[in-house]
């Protein structure tokens, strides 16, 4: 069974209509004033609601709190929320109560020992996403192009379908998808120009190299 896709940091239509013509199963907003692909919530509802019914509709935060989340679950009504911070599981169940929204739950990783904490999100996340872990000094979490080690996560099952993301192009993402073993892929910088700026022709090229993974 090949992987499904989210691209993730949509900021423009052409680029929202190229990930659902390359048939993304996820489309990312970034509800973050530091990310270059920083979007506000009514912007996005605006941009994404052509999604709806296409694709699932994600919107990633980082440590946002009541008030970001009702207004982000009040006008974009995501289908599912991003936790890309330092969120506890007591409080990701606090954001699915608060938005409504399922949760994906974004963790660090550079080696073998960070993957301890995914046993203990199973039960909270509807998916888990193991990201690389950003440069030391880095001021956001992710979408920064690192990667990891992915056959770290080579054999390991999980309870929910789980993303592996972080430095994924399209020259690279069938064969992290092969050894890790990856059901879904994010990306974000690897389908972009610059730093925010995405690219329709990299966003469809990525898309063809996952459904031919």
């Amino acid at each position: 069974m090949s992987a499904h896709a989210k691209i993730c940091g949509l900021t423009t239509p052409d680029t929202l209509n190229a990930a659902l013509a390359g048939r993304a199963a996820f489309v990312g907003a970034v509800v973050f004033p530091k990310s270059p692909r920083h979007i506000e919530p009514l912007r996005a509802a605006t941009l994404f609601d052509r999604a709806r019914g296409k694709a699932k509709i994600v919107a990633v935060t980082v440590d946002a709190d009541d008030a970001l989340l009702t207004e982000i679950a009040l006008i974009l009504k995501p289908d599912l929320i991003q936790l890309h911070g330092s969120e506890t599981p007591a409080r990701a169940e606090q954001v699915r109560m608060l938005t409504g929204a399922g949760i994906i739950k974004a963790l660090p990783i550079r080696t073998h020992e960070d993957l301890a904490e995914a046993e203990a999100w199973q039960p909270f996340a509807d998916h888990l996403m193991f990201d690389a872990k950003p440069p030391e000094g880095s001021l956001l979490p992710g979408g920064v192009g690192a990667r990891f080690d992915w056959a770290l996560l080579a054999d390991r099952a999980y309870r929910h379908p789980w993303f592996v993301a972080g430095g994924l192009t399209a020259d690279n993402v069938g064969e992290a998808i092969r050894i890790a073993g990856a059901p879904l892929v994010d990306v974000s910088s690897g389908v972009e120009t610059a730093p925010g700026v995405k690219d329709a022709a990299l966003i469809t090229s990525f898309l063809d190299a996952v459904r031919s993974a």
